[in-house]
């Protein structure tokens, strides 16, 4: 190893050349180990894996010194000779050719060691070697593997790293809409819905209604509601321990929000956060107060939720984002601050986060824009009481009884800074 003049470190010839035989060394030692155990027919190992990353080193250098059709003729030969023992291995009666990509894959490792940064060898040749040793491992996990978990999983990407970068990162009219910036909203609630969509999804049928409800409320707590609303209706006898699931599920919402708020809000967040943790903390004791029967906390039903991370999900809440910053602003400049609440309101029964990120994104009163996130997340909270008092005969009177106390208290804070102004 040496540093040059500047102190930075310099990744010599020789270095270079360690680096390739250290890498093809570890991946051929890796397929030594797999060959000693039952396989009648087995292409390279402890040596023939070295010598494949050395090889390409050497055409990488010959290729740097004028000799351009070394590297191409050196990996056609490569897959010639890999090409032969494919077909001798098929003949064998063995299939997949993950021994012979692997090898493909280490000559371009010994070449990129001369040509490029060495990390980037060096980290390909651990990755090839980890996936070849893991074999077991990731065929029992595929066999596990969830086919709505997995297209969740591709949905979620497609929203945050396909459909992101494409966004004009502009504003757009008097009310700055920036698709990249809404977007970003867009991204930032999915993942925390998806997190907790997956938790719902392997943890639900396991950890009983009052944890179904913290998780889904992660995602959407009126659609906990609405569920655990259906299952106390469909089960009577469960109407406690859903209440209780709902009530928590509501509690999450608070903390959600928090969460959103600093990130997106800015000063806004210190101005509003104590409230929405202590709303969230009365949330949890009204929960407390519901005691739901002996043996019946894990019932074999629990809420369903959507996937937060749905084309058509992600679009909705983007379209409410922006229609109700279009709203906010337009009821701003021609109602004034009493426009602004009455849209809070209504607001708070349909989505509460769109309005909420709409308002701490451009708060031009951070006092008004406080008390109008109050306004919204109580209507919302009596919304969720009716909805599953509606649906629930059995834990009506229970349900409306607390989540009426809830109101009543978001009301007093508005009071009280009311008072305080």
């Amino acid at each position: 190893m040496c540093e040059n003049m500047g102190g930075t470190f310099e990744w010599t010839l020789g270095l270079r050349f360690v680096a390739a035989l250290a890498v093809g060394f570890l991946v051929g030692l890796e397929r030594e180990a797999s060959r000693r155990e039952n396989k009648p027919f087995f292409f390279g190992g402890v040596r023939t894996y070295p010598i494949l990353s050395l090889f390409g080193f050497g055409c990488a250098w010959l290729f740097e010194r004028g000799v351009t059709l070394m590297l191409p003729a050196g990996l056609l030969a490569v897959a010639a000779v890999i090409g032969v023992a494919y077909v001798e291995k098929i003949r064998s009666g063995r299939h997949g050719a993950t021994s012979e990509v692997s090898a493909l894959l280490t000559f371009t490792t010994g070449a990129l060691a001369m040509l490029a940064d060495v990390r980037l060898a060096m980290a390909l040749g651990v990755v090839n070697t980890l996936l070849l040793s893991e074999k077991s491992t990731l065929e029992h996990y595929v066999e596990k593997l969830d086919r709505a978990d997995f297209l969740a999983t591709i949905k979620f990407l497609l929203v945050t790293v396909v459909i992101y970068p494409v966004l004009p990162d502009t504003d757009f009219t008097v009310y700055r809409i920036n698709p990249a910036k809404v977007w970003q909203v867009v991204v930032l609630v999915s993942a925390i819905g998806f997190g907790g969509y997956l938790l719902t999804r392997k943890l639900g049928p396991r950890v009983g209604l009052a944890l179904s409800g913290l998780m889904g409320g992660i995602v959407s707590s009126t659609a906990v509601s609405v569920a655990t609303g259906r299952i106390a209706r469909a089960n009577p006898e469960q109407a406690r321990a859903a209440l209780q699931a709902s009530l928590l599920a509501s509690s999450v919402m608070y903390v959600r929000l928090f969460v959103l708020i600093v990130v997106f809000g800015g000063a806004l967040a210190g101005r509003v956060g104590n409230v929405l943790l202590g709303l969230a903390g009365v949330g949890l004791a009204l929960a407390l107060t519901v005691r739901p029967p002996a043996g019946t906390t894990r019932p074999a039903q629990t809420p369903v939720m959507q996937n937060p991370v749905e084309i058509r999900v992600a679009l909705v809440f983007a379209l409410l984002f922006v229609g109700l910053r279009v709203a906010t602003g337009l009821a701003r400049a021609r109602l004034g601050v009493e426009g602004v609440f009455c849209l809070s309101a209504l607001a708070g029964l349909v989505d509460v986060d769109p309005f909420v990120l709409s308002v701490a994104q451009n708060p031009q009163s951070v006092t008004i824009a406080a008390a109008a996130i109050v306004v919204a997340v109580m209507v919302n909270t009596l919304a969720k009481g009716v909805y599953f008092a509606f649906l629930s005969r059995e834990g009506r009177p229970a349900a409306l009884t607390r989540y009426g106390i809830w109101a009543v208290l978001h009301a007093l804070v508005l009071l009280v800074a009311a008072y305080q102004a």
